[in-house]
């Protein structure tokens, strides 16, 4: 198989008619289903969220899943780019293959909540959600492993390291995730803090931003505090820097294009009474537009030098290449929207607002057409409304078997269509 051991309509759109639904299982019987592994699915995703790992460590959660996968009769891959899991399900009639994947590692957060299933690794949190992506995905490929035999094609179940900090999607597909069988669609989701429980958000096209990383680097010359005039002080050069950049944002870039640019630390000095010799920004830049994004490292660059040399200094910009955009593709859209309406009702559909935040899912997006939808998990009236990434974020668990039937309700609804 492998090597190695994201509404309804556009406000301002005519209603669409929904399609037919996939009739290998019934909304009815998905329903009831999905309501009686209720509880099992909570108790996985609370035990994923006790035990939580951090990026390429997820070892525990990878064994939990590819021991489930193994029992339900897939074909199962581990260790693929290091820690990752992929689940082979072949359908008994001939079709297309669909890749539904989730992330399963946590962050270096101390968790402040209070109930009884809080993390008991110090200072790692699923805050998150990715618990909950891991536990929704097992129980979907548990549901699609009893359709086996009426399945019009093959389901690729992918859980996946390194969502947060390194970009294991992308070592995954160098793995050879999406060949043998290849696969020719993708799904994604993501519990969401800014949708309340039972509603999802899916739009088409651009769904998360770029993520990059650009450091840069300001020489001057130090000198003593008391003597200013001799020296070129790195420190002010870098604040005027810090400024100016924001006119990239402001005056280069075409103002209906979102750009974020963000320096989050600066490093410079080593006395009080020393004027810096060098100073290095570190910084973040997003955007929901590729061709934005290929534009940004010149106009930095040229920016930052220049202010540099109006004082004498020197600069050197260093811009690394992270996640890319997220696309979500037209059609893909539209079959998650009509599967999610079946589950939830239209009017619990809604157009899905594009986050600055970034997603590496989008490296499988630029491979095969695929959808990334948000699935409310969040419950104000009984305190669950924290952002993610919180020390005392948390999800309304009765998301939990709303995602599962968008998942299978999806995957059957494309091979359906798609089969020969």
């Amino acid at each position: 198989m492998i090597a190695g051991v994201t509404s309804g309509p556009h406000p301002h759109a005519e209603p669409r008619p929904i399609p037919p639904v996939a009739t290998i299982l019934p909304q009815t019987d998905l329903a009831r289903q999905a309501s009686a592994c209720k509880e099992a699915l909570i108790a996985r995703r609370r035990d994923f969220h006790m035990w939580p790992e951090l990026s390429f460590d997820e070892i525990r959660t990878a064994g939990i899943i590819a021991e489930e996968l193994t029992q339900l009769g897939l074909e199962v891959a581990t260790g693929v780019a290091h820690t990752g899991v992929v689940g082979l399900l072949r359908g008994g009639k001939p079709g297309p293959t669909i890749l539904v994947r989730a992330d399963m590692d946590a962050l270096p957060v101390q968790e402040r909540n209070t109930h009884e299933w809080i993390s008991k690794v110090p200072g790692v949190m699923h805050a998150c959600g990715h618990d909950a992506h891991s536990a929704i995905l097992l129980a979907a490929a548990r549901t699609l492993a009893g359709l086996r035999e009426d399945l019009p094609g093959n389901v690729k179940f992918i859980f996946q390291p390194a969502e947060e900090d390194e970009g294991g999607a992308k070592l995954m597909i160098e793995a050879g995730c999406l060949d043998d069988p290849q696969v020719e669609a993708a799904l994604g989701f993501h519990v969401w803090a800014e949708l309340p429980v039972g509603v999802v958000g899916i739009r088409p096209g651009p769904i998360t931003a770029s993520a990059d990383e650009v450091i840069v680097t300001v020489e001057g010359k130090g000198g003593h505090g008391a003597d200013p005039h001799l020296s070129v002080d790195a420190m002010v050069v870098a604040a005027h820097i810090l400024t100016a950049v924001q006119t990239v944002v402001s005056r280069n870039v075409d103002p209906l294009e979102p750009v974020v640019i963000s320096f989050g630390k600066v490093e410079s000095g080593h006395g009080h009474n020393v004027i810096a010799h060098e100073a290095v920004l570190s910084g973040t830049v997003r955007t929901n537009s590729e061709a934005v994004r290929r534009e940004i490292p010149g106009l930095l660059a040229r920016l930052c030098e220049g202010v540099a040399a109006s004082y004498g200094a020197t600069c050197r910009v260093e811009y690394r290449h992270q996640y890319p955009v997220t696309v979500n593709d037209d059609r893909m859209s539209d079959l998650v929207r009509d599967s999610a309406a079946a589950v939830i009702g239209p009017d619990k559909v809604v157009e899905a607002e594009p986050t600055m935040g970034s997603e590496d899912i989008a490296y499988f997006f630029q491979r095969v057409p695929g959808c990334y939808f948000f699935l409310g998990a969040s419950n104000e009236a009984a305190g669950i409304d924290k952002p993610h990434h919180h020390p005392q974020f948390d999800i309304d668990e009765a998301c939990l078997p709303i995602g599962l039937q968008i998942v299978v309700r999806s995957v059957l609804d494309y091979l359906e269509r798609n089969s020969a």
